[in-house]
């Protein structure tokens, strides 16, 4: 018998053990559980360490939000910081590919659905839902299925269809940026204030100033915190903070 593992992930505790034991009576399920973000990304890199990986993840969609809207994050290395679901969900799309995340929600929200398979979740299921259904949904993504509620696809296929408007004008203004510039932007990207972005590209900080007064112009905002955005809904990456190769001269001057 071929045994499914899965993780859950949720800072409730109880909902988390209960959930979990209910799996766990499932013949053909292996289960553990994770009380944040930071303690499942561990979980996951020690399984996969050991040559057992989860094969999927149900996350909360609020976890460690606390009543709050979760606010998307870089997923961060310290077990301190909190990671919020849809963070935890890209974290894991990027760290593990072959891992599959269901968010587990206290109500719909279209717009969040559509954040949580932008990131790279293949479900959206209400926490209430039956432990048969959730079984089913379980099943369902190991075979490349996605899954939502019927009330929920008319809202997130709106939310996606905004989406892509919005990355495609970003994407056009992030084509306006210079080649350095936009080595800049990725910098910015990966949380770097200029004195580490001008170390960085061999740059003085006056020189990187300007550069980053001009990707600001270029982009139309008038903060790092909103080019960061719009470059992240363009689709640009942060710069790689190790073993990156860096132009010294020549045009990225």
């Amino acid at each position: 018998m071929v045994r499914i593992r899965v993780l859950v992930v949720d800072d409730h505790r109880i909902f988390a053990e209960s959930l979990a034991a209910a799996l766990a009576a499932e013949p053909d399920v292996d289960v553990a559980a994770a009380g944040s973000g930071p303690a499942a990304l561990r979980c996951l890199d020690r399984a996969a360490g050991e040559g057992r990986r989860f094969d999927v993840l149900l996350v909360d969609a609020d976890l460690g939000v606390a009543g709050a809207p979760a606010v998307a994050r870089a997923v961060p290395d310290d077990a301190e910081t909190v990671v919020d679901g849809i963070s935890l969900v890209a974290g894991v799309r990027s760290a593990q590919p072959a891992v599959r995340t269901v968010v587990l929600a206290e109500r719909d929200d279209p717009r969040r659905a559509a954040l949580a398979l932008q990131a790279g979740a293949s479900g959206w299921v209400a926490k209430d839902c039956s432990l048969q259904r959730l079984l089913a949904v379980i099943r369902g993504v190991l075979r490349d299925e996605t899954h939502l509620a019927p009330a929920l696809l008319t809202g997130v296929l709106r939310e996606l269809t905004a989406a892509r408007k919005h990355r495609t004008e970003s994407e056009q203004l992030v084509e306006s940026l210079t080649p350095r510039e936009r080595e800049v932007l990725r910098c910015m990207v990966a949380g770097l204030g200029r004195k580490a972005v001008a170390e960085r590209l061999f740059l003085s900080p006056h020189t990187v100033r300007t550069h980053m007064q001009n990707v600001l112009g270029k982009l139309g905002v008038h903060s790092t915190l909103a080019a960061v955005a719009l470059a992240r809904r363009a689709g640009v990456g942060p710069a790689e903070l190790a073993g990156d190769v860096v132009e010294r001269g020549g045009q990225l001057a």
